[in-house]
């Protein structure tokens, strides 16, 4: 696909590169049977251990509702469970079961391929830029007060 004009709004640009590239990731994870969200869903919870809902919607930068429209479809395969968090048993806690590492470990490879297929595609350097660039993006408070 040609290169097109830059839009002029940042969020549709964002929004159409972000669909872009997880349909590629998708198209890449399809053999192991989980999406883009629900590996990456996995791969933080093995990252971070047992987190409330709010924390892991927190580091996903995800709302709730999204993040519990993409739970249930793991739950209900058997790749997390909801379980009382041993730190506050008031609350609940998502854990990653071993199925859920099984999983993750058909997909690894998957995603590792794929990262390198767009890093080959993209350029290993402006691969790196853009993640900078988008960790910088979410490190800002666009909530927040406007800056004046």
């Amino acid at each position: 696909m040609p290169a097109r004009a830059p839009d002029p709004c940042s969020c549709l640009a964002i929004r159409k590169a972000a669909r872009h590239v997880t349909q590629f990731y998708d198209a890449r994870l399809a053999a192991s049977g989980l999406t883009t969200p629900q590996f990456s869903i996995l791969a933080r919870l093995r990252h971070l251990g047992p987190s409330t809902i709010n924390d892991l919607a927190g580091d996903l930068v995800m709302d709730r509702t999204t993040l519990g429209r993409n739970l249930r479809p793991l739950e209900r395969d058997g790749l997390l469970a909801i379980a009382a968090d041993p730190a506050d048993r008031r609350c609940r806690a998502l854990v990653l079961t071993e199925a859920g590492q099984r999983r993750l470990a058909v997909a690894r490879p998957l995603w590792q391929a794929a990262q390198a297929e767009f890093d080959a595609r993209f350029g290993a350097e402006a691969s790196a830029a853009l993640r900078a660039s988008l960790a910088s993006l979410v490190a800002i408070d666009l909530n927040g007060p406007q800056a004046g």
